[in-house]
């Protein structure tokens, strides 16, 4: 049934005030041949339940539906409990935009300010923002947050162990940054960056240094190491956190020096949705809060006493004068940040603990899995839901395991030539044990 809202009498009275006849001189510079004439030949409409099966079926004509994977590598399955998407969908939530006049949303300033209280508690750190697009972002963010911190010093050193796509978004970050030199660490045989050359080359020129934490190989770097081969230097250490559930099992960066440590919320709470969207985590020490971009949500009071939320610190162009902002973020990305909340709400710390203790496992046992089928463990390193495996040829391996409807991990020469043999897995909660048994049945030719 066709819904035309205006009437006929409408219709001639703006026909009337622009001057044209009928309707159809409206499209006079249409070629006749080219207008279509008969009614369109469309089926029936469905109900509701054929609606549902027919996209089931189109669904399941993906190239993907049906198979296991064991990609990760800065993506990662984790169950979303049916409760979040229940809250994050209600009206006031995913219709809310950027609030311009933040103190009458109330509801959306509270939503991110605990959002920034969980994020500084997994951190083990002072203050933490909202708003960040997602981890590469928020990781390219914090090294231009160091340089003006010291602007005086123009070195960059990252840890080439850091994910490939977040050393790239930094790089083009930078590209317009001035005169801004980027040194890559390299890493050793135990997966983490070389501390020795990192020793000789964090300088007094070098404004931060960079490691990931786990990092893109899922090692997890020994931070108090780092900052001591660090030394005197006065730089700025960041970490940067791709699966943030590791910081249920592991030391918070806060407590082991970093001074500035960003990720991505992904893990919590949000699907693997086509590479998108992200939340990017980005926290700091008080003292560095002037130079912190993004959004920060504060707590106060009404001159009666009752609590309410303000906009405490939003540094970008929108809000003051373009030589003075710290950055140009300008989406919310508020609703990702919710189900992120609501995620870490649900579980709690004995929760998160515990979740992380499964992944830790079920990854564990894989490894073992593997090596005792003719794979060897490629680096040394403590590791947490990802690791990497060497073998006789770690791309021929995943093609061999895509036939059998398994995406065994990712290789790793497009990166790194040297781990040409190497394929990077993930195994998370989301592996039950007939879900291993088909990957290790599929790797193993």
């Amino acid at each position: 049934m066709r819904f035309i809202p205006h009437t006929d009498q409408d219709i001639r009275e703006m026909l009337d005030a622009i001057g044209v006849p009928a309707v159809e001189d409206l499209f006079r510079d249409v070629p006749t041949e080219l207008r279509g004439h008969g009614a369109i030949d469309l089926p029936l409409g469905l109900s509701e339940p054929q609606v549902r099966q027919r996209m089931e079926d189109l669904a399941g004509s993906n190239a993907g539906a049906g198979l296991v994977s064991f990609l990760g590598a800065g993506a990662y399955p984790h169950f979303v409990p049916a409760v979040v998407d229940h809250i994050i969908q209600r009206a006031e939530f995913y219709s809310a935009y950027t609030p311009y006049q933040p103190e009458v949303s109330q509801g959306t300033l509270q939503a991110i300010f605990e959002f920034q209280s969980l994020i500084a508690m997994l951190f083990d750190l002072e203050v933490a923002n909202a708003s960040m697009y997602d981890g590469a972002s928020a990781t390219a963010e914090a090294v231009l947050m160091a340089l003006r911190l010291q602007p005086k010093r123009h070195r960059i050193v990252m840890a080439r162990s850091v994910a490939p796509e977040y050393r790239a978004v930094t790089t083009t970050y930078l590209s317009g940054a001035g005169d801004v030199e980027v040194l890559e660490a390299p890493f050793g045989e135990d997966g983490c960056v070389d501390l020795a050359w990192l020793g000789g080359h964090a300088d007094a020129a070098t404004a931060a240094v960079v490691v990931g934490y786990p990092n893109f190989f899922g090692v997890v770097e020994d931070l108090a190491a780092v900052r001591a081969a660090m030394g005197s230097s006065g730089a700025v250490l960041v970490t940067a956190t791709a699966e943030p559930l590791a910081l249920a099992a592991i030391r918070p960066p806060g407590a082991s020096g970093a001074e500035i440590a960003v990720g991505e919320g992904q893990s919590f709470g949000v699907p693997l949705s086509y590479g998108g969207p992200g939340v990017g985590l980005f926290a700091t020490r008080t003292r560095h809060v002037r130079s912190m971009p993004g959004r920060l949500v504060g707590e106060a009071q009404d001159e009666g006493g009752r609590r309410g939320y303000v906009l405490t610190l939003a540094t970008r162009e929108q809000h003051i004068r373009r030589e003075r902002a710290t950055s140009n973020i300008c989406t919310n990305h508020g609703l990702v940040a919710l189900a992120t909340t609501v995620y870490l709400s649900l579980l709690g710390k004995e929760g998160l603990r515990r979740l992380a203790t499964i992944n830790l496992r079920q990854a564990h046992r894989t490894l073992e899995r593997l090596c005792a089928n003719g794979w060897r463990r490629r680096f040394a390193g403590p590791f947490f839901n990802e690791f990497v495996v060497s073998g006789r040829d770690g791309r021929a391996a995943v093609e061999r395991a895509r036939e059998g409807a398994v995406l065994a991990g990712v290789p790793l020469g497009r990166w790194y030539p040297e781990l040409e043999d190497s394929v990077l897995l993930a195994v998370t909660e989301t592996h039950a044990d007939d879900a291993i048994d088909h990957l290790v049945e599929a790797f193993v030719p």
